[in-house]
């Protein structure tokens, strides 16, 4: 092989088409239309990559699958009662986290853990010490910007915790392919949230599609209106 290709293709930065990742083990009972899109739903472990604008339902979108991954780790034993033994942790969130929205879903909120680090660095490093501690099974990450390697390191600690780290950005600052099981773009819509699926480990990409939210939070949505219901214009007064 050509040198200049082989340092290419070992830095990633080459696609063979016949180059196929082994599919991710996927945690379903989230939002019924992106379990489906996803191929049975959202990696149990590794790093999910998140873009999206602040404050548009993104945190709501992955709740439900907190709840299930939590309190999945202690129900192996069915004479267990169902307790959340693992930790949730945010790291550098660039809001207050809604505790009353936590608390809906049913997460213990002495087992959520909140970061506030200085600088960048602290907060890839506190999220790798969380990840492969083994007692935090889901770690938000707020970052601008990642490298290659730092998401590498964030994969290795997630997988030796058997742990799932979620990275939110708002604007994709880079055109790297980073090594994440699953990347998503999310923007606003009227029933919940539009969901574009830009990578996907040993899946195709799929139609971008929406998440309906209006059973969980019918106040965050645009009620429909029916379709044998005709608007008439408004009068004006001269």
């Amino acid at each position: 092989m050509n040198t200049t290709l082989h340092e290419l293709e070992s830095k990633r930065l080459i696609w063979k088409a016949r180059q196929t990742s082994e599919p991710y083990n996927a945690c379903m009972k989230g939002f019924e239309e992106l379990d489906e899109n996803l191929n049975g739903g959202l990696p149990e472990q590794g790093v999910i990559d998140i873009h999206s604008p602040l404050g548009i339902g993104e945190l709501r979108l992955i709740l439900p699958y907190l709840r299930e991954r939590l309190y999945s780790q202690s129900l192996n034993n069915p004479d267990d009662k169902q307790t959340q033994r693992h930790s949730l942790v945010f790291i550098a969130p660039p809001m207050r986290v809604n505790s009353e929205m936590l608390a809906e879903f049913k997460l213990v909120l002495s087992k959520v853990l909140v970061i506030h680090p200085s600088s960048s660095q602290e907060a890839l490093w506190a999220a790798e010490q969380c990840l492969k501690s083994g007692c935090c099974k889901a770690v938000l990450l707020w970052h601008k910007q990642l490298e290659i390697h730092q998401v590498k390191r964030l994969q290795l600690a997630a997988q030796k915790g058997d742990a799932i780290n979620i990275l939110f950005r708002q604007t994709q600052e880079s055109e790297l392919s980073l090594p994440v099981s699953l990347s998503l773009s999310l923007s606003p819509h009227e029933q919940g949230l539009k969901v574009e699926i830009t990578k996907q480990k040993g899946h195709w990409p799929k139609p971008a599609f929406s998440v309906n939210m209006s059973k969980h939070w019918p106040e965050l949505t645009v009620k429909q209106r029916p379709n044998n219901v005709l608007p008439f214009p408004v009068a004006r007064v001269s």
